[in-house]
């Protein structure tokens, strides 16, 4: 074990083989630290706080800070548990419950990048990645092995599902179901986490259970009770199990799918068209065309009829 002179560490602090602290780090009254923990320097780690084996915290980050809620004294707040061999990059921020016998949690193998945010009651599974300036919202769910990229936010009580790959600078305020990727311009649904799925070993027999389940959910014409029960009554193991099963436990919704636009040629011939009308023929109805986006299977990735008007 390797304490430097110029850090402060509470006697009844708990730490295990090998644990490195560096210069200037807080660690307070009763904290936790497992086996081979490293802690550059700046880090601080606050009463209420468990830390597992083998992780490194980088400059800077603070974990278990009070929740950020009006008139929450510290003895109302819960604790912190960070599993094992997480990386926790400089500034990050992970706080506890806001309940005193809850606890934030983030799991095993995740990377924290620069300033990425950890609120209260939040629960953060194994194998996540959130980017530079990530900002998880109070009681957030991320599924195992999701990517949240730079500065994307999630709403309080927005659950991530696993695998799932949300875009950079995106606004979470639904949950975002497993294997999906919501683009960070729009904040909605443009597919599956093709990338991810095959990095995960997802056979194509997953692949093309999920696109099939895709279909039900944004191409069918069925109400949302319609299509929790298809999907329960006909996936009832594996990837379409884990689907059924989110789907059918939300209760904010899920993100919805971006609609295509034009495409620039497209606009461009509308405009030509609309230039050509002869005078006195504005108040015509305006023209109508179809889009027709498909996958390479030739199946439809937009909702039937998807129409557009130029105006």
């Amino acid at each position: 074990m390797q304490i430097h002179r110029l850090a402060v560490v509470d006697p009844n602090a708990k730490l295990g083989k090998d644990v490195q602290i560096g210069p200037f780090c807080v660690v307070e009254d009763g904290v936790v630290i497992g086996d081979g923990t490293i802690l550059e320097p700046r880090v601080t780690i606050k009463k209420g706080s468990i830390v597992g084996k083998n992780n490194h915290l980088f400059e800077g980050a603070t974990i278990g800070g009070l929740p950020q809620c009006v008139g929450l004294s510290e003895e109302e707040c819960g604790g912190v548990i960070v599993g094992d061999g997480n990386v926790i990059r400089e500034n990050v921020t992970i706080h506890r419950s806001m309940h005193p016998e809850g606890t934030t949690i983030v799991g095993d193998d995740c990377m924290l990048m620069v300033n990425a945010h950890v609120a209260h009651d939040c629960n953060v599974a194994n194998s996540v990645i959130l980017a530079n300036n990530a900002m998880l919202a109070g009681h957030v769910v991320v599924g195992r092995r999701a990517f949240v990229s730079g500065g994307a936010g999630a709403h309080q009580f927005v659950r991530i599902g696993a695998f799932a790959m949300v875009g950079g600078h995106a606004h979470l305020v639904r949950d975002v179901p497993p294997f999906f990727t919501v683009d960070g311009l729009s904040s909605q649904v443009v597919g599956l986490n093709l990338v991810g799925l095959r990095r995960g070993g997802f056979s194509s027999a997953d692949v093309k259970t999920l696109k099939a389940i895709y279909r039900i959910v944004y191409k069918s014409d069925l109400n949302w009770r319609e299509i929790v029960d298809k999907i329960e009554k006909e996936y009832t193991e594996g990837v379409g199990l884990e689907m059924a099963k989110f789907l059918a436990s939300t209760t904010r919704g899920i993100t919805f799918e971006r609609a295509a636009l034009p495409t620039l040629a497209e606009a461009r011939e509308a405009a030509r068209e609309a230039a050509e009308r002869p005078k006195g023929a504005k108040d015509a109805e305006p023209e109508i065309f179809q889009l027709r986006v498909v996958d390479e299977n030739g199946a439809s990735l937009l909702p039937p009829p998807s129409k557009r008007r130029i105006v």
